[in-house]
């Protein structure tokens, strides 16, 4: 996970104009590694939603796959691991 001081360094006004929060910059981080740029806001809304770990774990098991659709398995993995999640929870708070 990248500190705030290293988000800034690499901060460009110009090219990152719409770029705010640190939470933007780590869903176009996921569009870009799992080559799916067009559904930026959804990796964006995901970073901002979901807690980081999950999301750093599902990203893990997609870049050492070599899948022809990352964005899929990405979502699929994401899946499993807050289902996973919320099964756990269940058995801790009986």
């Amino acid at each position: 996970m990248q500190s705030l001081k290293q988000v800034l360094r690499k901060f460009d006004p110009v090219k990152d104009k719409y770029v705010s929060r640190e939470f933007q910059t780590f869903g176009l981080h996921l569009a870009e590694e799992l080559d799916d740029y067009k559904h930026r806001s959804l990796y964006i809304k995901l970073a901002k939603t979901v807690h980081r770990s999950i999301l750093e774990r599902a990203l893990s098991f997609v870049v050492d796959s070599n899948a022809k659709n990352k964005g899929a398995l990405f979502m699929w993995k994401l899946k499993e691991l807050r289902k996973n999640l919320k099964i756990k929870e269940g058995i801790l708070k009986k």
